[in-house]
């Protein structure tokens, strides 16, 4: 039994296969279109999900789509109805598209998905679930408990903003929500939108901007904008919002309230911008726990699944695990909408279908989320010498990762693409980008040469499983980079007092522990642990690099330049490492050295993609 599931149409398409149950492929159609957040029909990873089943269409019993296109526009006539004349220029705005398109969304998708069908029918494949549907099921059904709460939080779906559902071996029921268009995702996209950020793309900026920042306005935003319950249950006073009948985030009340307009993308950020990312981070936090404080309370099931695109909030993650309200924490890596196309394909499996589900003890079902494309080395030989690049090809894999140790104890950035790609918006060290995190410019160097970013955004420990509780305050796997923890205080350095009197941006260049590099400016780290059962080429070179070093810590961060999608190819690969300041490439087998290459095939990719 195959089903093939899609999301598309908003942001973040994909698609995912699954086979008897089992993951067998899942990827974004932004790695193939190098088009980030591309929202089109995922025709590149439907295809590359198909062959890596060696099946064509007509061998996939049914195709999942992630939610039901005709209930969100009900929710939408239903809001520009209840608020008219409010709203008109929105309601203008998107009635066309909805007309001419949206609306005839299933014969939309029949007509995409026949050129992948010999027969061309597949009328009679399509099934639609919900959208907090799809996420829940991403989150139970992918995850290692035959018995957990599942909660998911996002934008909004058709009408759901906030979900609680229990899952149990392969059924799960919803059993609480909030509706639009009180959402607490929408919450902090105003605020992404109001210091200066894109709304579903710099969410992540707002949450590394808060550690520099005091959170001086929580209890404005939770008095005025919100009315928060016990039980986390919550209410938006939209009269501070323009998301639900306007053309932007905020309205001049929310204006008002926090000092002035929204800061614009090209402006500097100030500490009423950082001051701002903490508040609306510390609500967001207090909401998330007193949710699954209620939680725990209420069902006494151990065990907590989280979905949806606030749980890639891996600070409040990391607050929630460290309560031990739940036993064990798990969240989706692709816990946004990309996700959904898995989890409607699970859906579609376990609850349409009713088939059985096989947990595995200690494992999940994720595979480590390395679902996407491999390339076969003799194939990355080919790539490489046909896009110009020079290199040497080390047969043995342990002189390989000798090597790179050798690159990343010179202080070198290293580009690192092995294996299949992840699924989902992290690098888990197969499309990453490496360094070593004792190095104290290792951090400004990534960002300001490497990424082209912002340079308070902090980077990732990817550390191995075995010896994360001697760095960092937590012992728990956290192999998706979605938990937060402090570094361990013996780790820390202490501060001297004009140190610790710096603000803002100020604070960015202190060493703050024996891993600068990968210590952000309150002592967190957002951590990777690494297990040789999911990475064995990865964890080999952190195990040589702790024996070559005594640090089993590397800096991992995405195989890309600011946005650009994480590479998907090797040819991708090199070119990202022909436009930056990169000193090493590693892919398969394949070593490059950027003093070697052509410099004729350099690139400028300081303004190359789109900025975030």
């Amino acid at each position: 039994m195959r089903v093939l599931g899609i999301s598309a149409f908003y942001h973040d398409s994909a698609a995912a296969l699954i086979e008897d149950g089992r993951i067998v492929a899942a990827a974004q159609e932004e790695r193939f279109t190098r088009k980030k957040h591309d929202q089109r029909f995922p025709e590149h990873a439907i295809g590359y999900c198909l062959d890596a089943a060696g099946v064509g269409l007509d061998a996939v019993d049914h195709v999942a789509f992630f939610e039901k296109p005709l209930v969100k526009f009900e929710r939408l006539l239903e809001t520009y109805l209840a608020n008219a004349p409010k709203g008109y220029r929105s309601f203008q705005a998107a009635m066309p598209v909805w007309v001419k398109d949206k609306l005839f969304q299933r014969s939309n998708l029949e007509k995409a998905l026949k050129p992948f069908s010999a027969s061309g029918d597949v009328s009679d494949k399509l099934l639609f679930a919900e959208h907090h549907q799809s996420h829940a099921a991403s989150a139970f059904f992918a995850s290692p408990f035959e018995e957990a709460v599942v909660l998911t939080l996002d934008g909004v779906g058709e009408w759901a903003t906030t979900s609680v559902s229990i899952g149990r071996g392969n059924t799960l029921e919803m059993v609480r929500e909030i509706r639009w268009p009180h959402s607490l995702g929408l919450l902090y996209s105003a605020f992404t939108y109001y210091t200066g950020f894109r709304v579903n793309s710099g969410e992540y900026k707002v949450m590394g901007l808060a550690p520099y920042g005091t959170p001086r306005y929580a209890d404005l935003i939770a008095e005025k904008l919100m009315d928060i319950r016990p039980d986390g249950s919550f209410w938006l006073d939209q009269s501070y919002f323009d998301y639900a009948t306007g053309l932007t985030m905020t309205s001049p009340k929310f204006d008002a309230l926090f000092g002035g307009p929204p800061r614009k993308a090209d402006e500097p950020l100030t500490q009423h911008e950082m001051d701002l990312a903490a508040s609306v981070q510390k609500v967001t936090e207090d909401v998330m726990l007193k949710i699954t404080r209620d939680l725990a309370q209420a069902y006494g099931i151990r065990n907590l699944c989280l979905a949806g695109g606030v749980a890639l909030n891996c600070v409040a993650n990391g607050k929630i695990l460290a309560e031990k309200h739940f036993d064990r924490v798990w969240v989706q890596p692709a816990a946004g909408d990309a996700g959904g196309a898995l989890g409607a394909a699970l859906a579609a499996y376990h609850q349409h279908l009713n088939k059985p589900r096989t947990v595995s003890a200690g494992l999940d079902a994720m595979q480590g989320s390395y679902l996407g494309p491999a390339f076969a080395q003799s194939d990355i030989e080919r790539r490489l010498a046909g896009a110009g690049a020079r290199f040497n090809v080390i047969g043995d894999d342990q002189a390989l990762i000798e090597r790179t140790v050798d690159s990343l104890a010179d202080g070198d950035a290293v580009g690192w693409f092995q294996g299949r790609m992840e699924f989902g918006p992290r690098a888990l060290g197969a499309r990453s980008i490496l360094g070593d995190p004792r190095n104290p410019t290792m951090q400004k160097t990534l960002n300001l040469k490497i990424k082209y970013r912002e340079s308070f955004r902090p980077f990732a420990p990817s550390v191995l499983r075995e010896d994360v509780a001697d760095y960092f305050e937590i012992d728990e796997d956290s192999p998706y980079m979605l938990m937060v923890a402090g570094v361990k205080r013996n780790r820390r350095r202490h501060m001297s007092a004009a140190e610790e009197g710096l603000f803002g941006i100020e604070k960015l260049n202190v060493p703050r522990s024996d891993i600068p590099a990968v210590t952000h400016v309150d002592y967190s780290a957002r951590i990777q642990t690494v297990h040789a059962e999911t990475n064995p080429r990865y964890h080999g070179l952190i195990s040589a690099f702790k024996a070559r070093t005594g640090c089993p810590v590397l800096v991992n961060t995405s195989f890309n330049v600011r946005g650009e999608p994480i590479v998907g190819t090797p040819e991708d690969a090199f070119r990202c490492f022909m436009g930056t300041e990169m000193e090493t490439l590693v892919v398969g087998n394949c070593v490059l050295e950027k003093a070697s290459q052509n410099k004729a095939l350099a690139e400028d990719y300081t303004s190359k993609f789109e900025l975030d």
